[in-house]
């Protein structure tokens, strides 16, 4: 399948710089670009069968967090919104199960397409990443299954939405959450926003989107969660992931906490 027969280039021409431009005003503006119908129907009914087939493969895990994704600090109690832990269970495939004719891996290898990325974020390079299983993956939710509040390490996500479960599943966020330095893990001012946001105080904004739809989301300053899936349908989600530098690896520890494996 070329280019052209994965992405709508009609309603998304991606190679248009007042398209870019405009693109990425919304995501400096917003901290997020939705681009709705962004996978032709034939790219999306192909990537659907796809995923559905790869379930079986998928490894299935729960973890404990706090919304740093990091160590606790024992400056703070257990309770604190430094320290609270959320929980977060899914299934993944990785990049080394996706087919090479899969729509996915035509997407994520376009030039075309890190072009537009790199214009809409302002990255100068974008590099897979140098193990055989980040770069790709494909995430599941099924019922009860749900992905906890935290803030992202990297400095955006592309995701695209596969399959929509009938209930629940909701991609929830709130801007402004995080100091603009990555070092900082937030002050009394932002602990309180984020105690409101975990206590139910406070209600998030929620992304609406419909399968097809790719979303750039600059989640390192942005708390962010996915919502339990209430349906027995399962949710379904593509994750393209690049690195500004090339050679970079996810850690050992993540591939097994993650994937279950290291290749």
């Amino acid at each position: 399948m070329n280019f052209d027969q994965i992405i709508n280039i009609a309603t998304h021409p991606l190679d248009d710089q007042a398209f870019q431009n405009a693109c990425r005003k919304v995501l400096d503006d917003n901290g997020v670009l939705v681009l709705p119908g962004f996978l032709t129907a034939h790219a999306l009914s192909e990537l659907q069968q796809e995923a559905r087939d790869g379930q079986d493969k998928a490894y299935f895990c729960a973890q404990n967090h706090n919304v740093y994704l990091t160590d606790a600090d024992p400056a703070f109690d257990a309770n604190h919104p430094r320290n609270r832990e959320v929980v977060s269970s899914k299934g993944c495939i990785c990049d080394d199960d996706v087919a090479a004719d899969s729509p996915l891996r035509g997407l994520y290898d376009a030039q075309r397409f890190r072009d537009f990325v790199m214009a809409v974020t302002g990255e100068q390079e974008l590099h897979p990443y140098a193990d055989p299983l980040s770069s790709i993956n494909i995430h599941y939710a099924n019922r009860g299954q749900e992905l906890g509040w935290h803030f992202d390490n990297s400095s955006f996500a592309i995701t695209l939405l596969i399959e929509k479960p009938d209930g629940g599943s909701r991609f929830e966020y709130m801007k402004d959450t995080r100091d603009a330095s990555r070092q900082k893990e937030g002050d009394a001012e932002t602990h309180a926003r984020l105690a409101d946001l975990l206590d139910g105080r406070a209600a998030p904004d929620v992304l609406e989107m419909e399968p097809g739809t790719l979303v750039l989301f600059r989640g390192r300053n942005a708390i962010h969660r996915v919502s339990p899936n209430e349906s027995d349908k399962t949710r379904m989600l593509a994750v393209l992931a690049y690195n500004a530098e090339a050679g970079v690896s996810l850690s050992e520890s993540a591939r097994m906490t993650f994937y279950g494996r290291l290749s």
